[in-house]
């Protein structure tokens, strides 16, 4: 009687995902480097020490690529934000867009992608498409649990309430591309905090004591 042995798969199915990383993480430090414009395939896989058929066997142009490497940043988890108070989530979600607009790669690929995207319609799009689920995330994370412990009403807006906490050290490190300092950090939390407050209470109750 005759045993069906299977082979277990090697090499390229092994390694599939190790080189998947390498160019995504390759096409990230081109981008910071030379810009959408002048990003090659060829420079692409000089760096991630791989074949142009690798990348070409995962998408079929440099937009693809560089649209698949956008989603896929922009889809990550949001760190936990769960520290019982309002306040304190904003301070933290604060910390954590900081820390991400305020990282070198970040600073230089974003002001070019957001150029990039006035001139092609589908980087617009995706920019678009992640921005809108990166406010849905903040929305249902942080406003949700607000209204949940009733530190805001039902009513409340979670995508103007996400606008309102993202907005501020967006502007700050993406567009007028200056520092902040932790105290100031601290200082926008909590003007964030009020005006959250102010946006969501309901209508006529804004001058009761």
């Amino acid at each position: 009687m005759k045993t069906d042995k299977r082979r277990a798969p090697a090499g390229a199915a092994v390694l599939r995902d190790e080189i998947t990383t390498a160019i995504r993480r390759a096409v990230t430090k081109e981008l910071a480097e030379v810009g959408y414009g002048r990003l090659s395939i060829e420079a692409v896989a000089r760096r991630a020490g791989v074949s142009k058929t690798a990348i070409y066997r995962r998408w079929r142009s440099k937009l693809e690529l560089v649209l698949d490497v956008v989603s896929a940043v922009a889809s990550r988890k949001l760190p936990l934000l769960d520290t019982g108070t309002l306040d304190g989530d904003v301070r933290l979600l604060l910390l954590v867009v900081a820390g991400a607009l305020g990282h070198p790669l970040a600073s230089q690929i974003i002001p070019d992608l957001l150029a990039e995207a006035a001139r092609n319609p589908q980087i617009a799009g995706t920019l678009q498409g992640a921005l809108n689920d990166y406010q849905d995330r903040i929305g249902k994370i942080v406003i949700g649990r607000a209204v949940e412990r009733g530190e805001l009403p039902a009513g409340a807006d979670p995508r103007a309430a996400a606008d309102l906490i993202v907005g501020p050290v967006y502007w700050r490190l993406a567009i007028a591309r200056v520092p902040l300092e932790p105290s100031e950090l601290a200082r926008m939390a909590d003007a964030v905090v009020a005006a959250l407050r102010v946006a969501s209470a309901e209508p006529g109750h804004e001058d009761r004591p």
